[in-house]
């Protein structure tokens, strides 16, 4: 049978990073959280945390600690069963959420607060581009994830929220000394070009489409929804932003679109475990109502679905 006052000790070293960390969340001593486990792992035959600076699950402690995260959801739903067992005392459930740094930046603290506010959950934000998301999920460290990715996860079902719309931008002085003949192949292998980071493919498929050319050799990483806005304005380089975010910067003409009706438009899932919770199912409905308002759909002719 599962020790769960143990896997409780063991989720809250995992999520603040150290023992002290879930000595204050537990309300419990520093020395008490060190047995717990300790204890639970000498009767299971195997470590569950790795411990460091910050601490770290071994991959028998994040399958553990999916579950708990699982039963605290069952659990919170007939609440005096909770206290009943003993097993789980918490005065809240926090949900671990994997999201995408630009719906963050735009839609989705709107379409979550009202419901956090009215369920009395906590939320557990990790920001991750959206290509990368589903895959904090098949690592057992989040509950529920933002995701561009349409392929099914195992144990896992996805529900398309809507399609997030890109411009590719720059201030109208950057254009002018970068773009004036419009926007060449010569011209913007030359235009210093500003990415999310790495993993950030947008810009790629916005200019292999246009061009069939690679990005530029120069290349600016801004790993900040806000801050690659902020660069973008400040003239370093161009590149593709949220309509949701921009719209307002293009109407006061503090930006202008590159190639004008040049747009990609990004499907974004909700995915979260095939399990029986009311609070997921709800939030879902919440969620897939929400975008309805918040998402900036493209029609036109010639755009195209990442």
């Amino acid at each position: 049978m599962l020790d769960y006052n143990a896997l409780m000790a063991v989720s809250a070293v995992i999520r603040e990073g150290s023992f002290e960390g879930a000595a204050r969340k537990l309300n419990i001593t520093a020395s008490a959280v060190s047995q717990r486990i300790r204890g639970y792992e000498d009767r299971l035959g195997a470590l569950l945390v790795i411990r460091g600076q910050p601490c770290r699950p071994t991959d028998l402690g994040q399958a553990l600690v999916t579950h708990l995260d699982k039963v605290c959801l069952l659990e919170a739903e007939i609440p005096h069963l909770s206290h009943a067992s003993g097993f789980l005392l918490q005065s809240e459930i926090t949900l671990r959420i994997a999201v995408n740094a630009d719906s963050l930046a735009t839609w989705f603290p709107g379409a979550i607060s009202r419901f956090a506010t009215e369920t009395a959950i906590c939320l557990d934000l990790l920001v991750e581009d959206e290509t990368c998301t589903a895959d904090r999920l098949r690592a057992g460290e989040v509950t529920a994830a933002i995701t561009a990715q349409a392929e099914p996860i195992p144990g896992y079902k996805s529900v398309h929220l809507g399609k997030m719309q890109y411009v590719a931008c720059a201030t109208p002085d950057f254009a002018a000394s970068y773009f004036s003949n419009g926007g060449t192949v010569a011209e913007f292998r030359d235009a210093p070009c500003i990415c999310f980071d790495r993993d950030d493919a947008l810009e790629a498929r916005w200019l292999y489409d246009l061009h069939k050319i690679a990005l530029p050799s120069r290349i600016h990483y801004i790993p900040s929804t806000q801050g690659f806005l902020d660069f973008t304005l400040k003239n370093v380089g161009w590149g593709l932003q949220p309509l949701a975010l921009v719209d307002k910067y293009l109407s006061q003409g503090n930006l202008i679109e590159v190639i004008p009706d040049h747009r990609i438009t990004v499907d974004l899932y909700w995915v979260i475990p095939r399990m029986n919770s009311k609070l997921l199912n709800d939030l879902t409905i919440h969620l897939k109502n929400e975008c309805v308002k918040h998402f900036w759909f493209d029609r036109s002719v010639g755009n195209y679905t990442v």
